[in-house]
């Protein structure tokens, strides 16, 4: 029942194991919930750990983490995989949990791998355990555990989302791996810069990813005649299968590509878009930057000519939230084709450019009175909002009134276009102008 029992086997464990941190120093990564006074830490260091749920994608430190957890916590530290255990073996080590603690007063913590596997039944069989502390639950999930951990099981739980690994602390990892003998150390091992870099990228944020190519690359590459296993760019091409895509995230050809990604949106061509939006992908851009993008143009190249675009937009950054990449990829190409393939106008972009420099160049005009609040006391007095003219008491909901200021009366800002529904609020506009004469 022990995941981590094989983390003493020496050699014959992958990478990823013999170089798992044994304490909370040398873990890294999650510095939002371990940083140094953090609830989360506190509670490790003073061995006054509650029942947790640890929520990221892979390769992140889930497990790692309650790994760290079981080197400092007293008592009894079990874990199990939700994949091969059962109703029986929870009922089981509950049974023994319970005896322990009325016997010897020793408390049981329990991790499960995966609990998102777990059914509503073998999940209810812990709750009683959880609510009366006979075990200390840490579970560890992949998926939205709101979608898929039962809900008395979460109030009973504190969750801590675990996020994707920085560029940093993957390469901490690689160059600890490198150099410590319990992982590289006495293979002579260097990497070249183009190597590590890529090895970064194609890894995605996940450390398992990142270990077992790193050892790969490591294992199949012969030593010079000075003995050292040299790992270039195309040794680590070849380890990860994966060739290398020029785009630096912090380069030109980063802003060359998120240009062409938006001209092409811009100019109506889906095919392109998608392109350079699955050359983003490739290159692991962060997708929310990307999801940013489509948001802003939805409205720059599109606004009020098509106002669903904006709709689209937004659920494709919300479905990145709720799913997660790479499932995430479809309703992001979804919004990416609607916004290529809708009317186009900029007129949103013009309008509040016009009243921004109007505002820029003009003192702060006085609102009229009969457009000024009047729920404050001695608002009446002062004869705010005298002859305010509310528009549902007359015909079509609308009257004529005047809503600038003085100076501006008669200044237009919003000019719609003739493209898409932009046409339909010209024509519109067009008859509350002819309805006020």
């Amino acid at each position: 029942m022990n995941l981590f029992s094989q983390a003493n086997d020496g050699a014959v464990a992958p990478l990823a194991v013999r170089m798992r941190p044994k304490t909370l120093d040398e873990y890294v990564g999650q510095e939002h919930i371990l940083a140094e006074g953090s609830l989360l830490r506190r509670a490790l260091e003073q061995d006054f750990l509650r029942s947790v749920i640890l929520y990221g994608p892979p390769g992140v430190g889930k497990t790692t983490l309650a790994y760290v957890m079981s080197q400092t916590a007293r008592g009894d530290f079990i874990t199990v995989s939700a994949t091969t255990t059962g109703v029986t073996e929870l009922k089981q080590i509950i049974s023994q949990a319970e005896q322990k603690k009325a016997f010897y007063g020793t408390r049981t913590t329990l991790f499960i791998d995966e609990i998102q596997r777990l059914n509503k039944g073998q999940q209810d069989v812990l709750l009683p355990a959880v609510e009366d502390g006979v075990i200390i639950l840490i579970g560890a999930t992949t998926e939205n555990p709101f979608f898929e951990v039962n809900p008395a099981l979460l109030s009973r739980s504190q969750i801590y989302e675990l996020r994707p690994l920085s560029e940093e602390h993957l390469r901490t990892l690689v160059l600890r791996a490198i150099t410590s003998e319990e992982g590289l150390g006495g293979m002579n091992v260097q990497i070249e810069d183009d190597a590590l870099a890529h090895l970064i990228t194609v890894c995605s944020g996940d450390a398992r990813v990142l270990l077992n190519t790193l050892e790969f690359a490591a294992m199949t590459t012969i030593p010079d005649e000075e003995g050292v296993r040299r790992l270039t760019l195309s040794v680590m091409e070849e380890a990860s299968q994966r060739q290398r895509v020029r785009y630096d995230k912090s380069g030109d050809n980063h802003y060359d590509v998120i240009s062409a990604f938006i001209k092409s949106m811009r100019g109506s061509d889906p095919d392109a878009a998608l392109y350079w939006f699955a050359r983003m992908l490739y290159a692991n851009e962060d997708p929310r930057f990307i999801v940013r993008r489509i948001i802003v143009h939805a409205s720059e190249d599109v606004g009020m000519a098509d106002p669903n675009a904006m709709l689209i937009a937004h659920a494709a950054a919300n479905a990145l939230e709720w799913l997660g990449m790479p499932e995430a990829r479809i309703p992001i190409a979804q919004a990416i084709i609607y916004i290529a393939t809708a009317p186009k106008s900029n007129a949103v972009v013009t309008a509040i450019d016009a009243a921004l420099r109007t505002v820029e160049s003009t003192s702060g005009e006085p609102v009229p009175d009969h457009l000024r609040d009047t729920h404050y006391k001695g608002a009446a007095r002062m004869g705010y909002g005298v002859g305010y003219k509310y528009p549902h008491d007359y015909p079509h909901h609308y009257v004529k009134q005047q809503y600038l200021p003085d100076k501006l009366q008669g200044h237009k800002f919003y000019k719609p276009s003739d493209q898409g529904r932009e046409k339909l609020i010209q024509e519109r506009l067009d008859w509350f102008e002819k309805y006020s004469r």
